[in-house]
């Protein structure tokens, strides 16, 4: 059997094509020549939000804060039952890192109250969509369900002089109109498109203190300043009298809802809307606080 020849200088010219192929690839994939976006896309990564646990519900409400919105606590002789009633009823819940509540309920000789309060930290699991604004398009649609009116001028705006759009010329009465006044026209087709809202608002108004016709616009569902990121307030009685003061508010990432309810024990009476919302937003007041510590 022949033997095939051996060619040394055929290894040569291998081992150098071999060198130079390798350097050419280390020279490519160095860090001069980055994957397109590689580097751009984790720069751009939406940051977690600030929260990551969320405080115990039960324990965030003080004693003398469930003594003012739940009087019919401090009312308990049994010392065993005040006790259990402070302590609360945790919500169910599923993930105690992402949602987590509690209820309290007392009751007394004039009323019985309710409480709620739940605390949801809200994980965006999309790559590019931040916790935080995760949790405002929460906070959006919770605002939206509520269907708060259209705020209410202040008598002071409401009854200011302005120019009339028909205002009459030299020679002619100031009180008489030409053909072309649309004032009143103007002001029906206003108030026609202000739709639910408007009859929310008067609904609210008139409900404030229990007597129809009242003018208290300052207690009307809103939205509220300096509490959170975002925050509102809804108000509303039902026909059996119990009135239920809603405050809900975002902070960062954390979506928080406090839910007030007193029914009365007799349906002549009315739960007063100015002392419910006044208590409601002390809590969540407090509430805010802790997230900012």
């Amino acid at each position: 059997m022949q033997r095939k020849a051996y060619v040394p200088g055929v290894t040569a010219l291998l081992a150098v094509l071999l060198a130079g192929c390798t350097g050419g690839s280390s020279d490519g994939g160095g860090k001069d020549d980055p994957k397109p976006g590689g580097t751009a896309t984790a720069a751009a990564a939406p940051q977690p939000g600030r929260y990551r646990t969320l405080p115990e519900p039960c324990g965030a409400v003080a004693q003398s804060t469930l003594d003012s919105l739940l009087p019919g606590i401090a009312q308990l002789t049994d010392e065993e039952q005040r006790e259990k009633a402070y302590e609360g009823t945790a919500t169910v819940t599923y993930d105690t890192d992402r949602k987590v509540g509690c209820r309290w309920k007392a009751e007394s000789a004039t009323a019985t109250d309710h409480l709620l309060v739940d605390f949801e930290r809200v994980v965006s699991y999309d790559n590019a969509v931040s916790d935080d604004d995760r949790a405002t398009d929460i906070y959006a649609k919770k605002e939206a369900a509520a269907d708060l009116p259209e705020p209410v001028a202040s008598p002071s705006e409401s009854t200011e002089p302005s120019e009339p759009s028909g205002s009459s010329g030299p020679g002619e009465p100031s009180g008489s109109t030409g053909p072309d006044d649309s004032t009143g026209s103007s002001a029906s087709a206003g108030s026609k498109a202000s739709g639910s809202k408007a009859s929310k608002s008067a609904s609210a108004s008139a409900s404030a203190s229990g007597v129809p016709g009242s003018a208290s616009t300052a207690l009307q569902p809103r939205t509220l300043d300096g509490l959170g990121s975002a925050a509102f307030l809804d108000d509303a009685l039902n026909d059996s009298k119990q009135r239920s003061v809603t405050v809900v508010f975002r902070t960062s990432n954390v979506v928080v809802t406090i839910q007030y309810d007193e029914q009365p024990a007799t349906t002549t009476d009315v739960p007063s809307s100015e002392e419910m919302q006044d208590r409601a937003q002390k809590l969540a007041g407090q509430l805010a606080e802790t997230f900012s510590d």
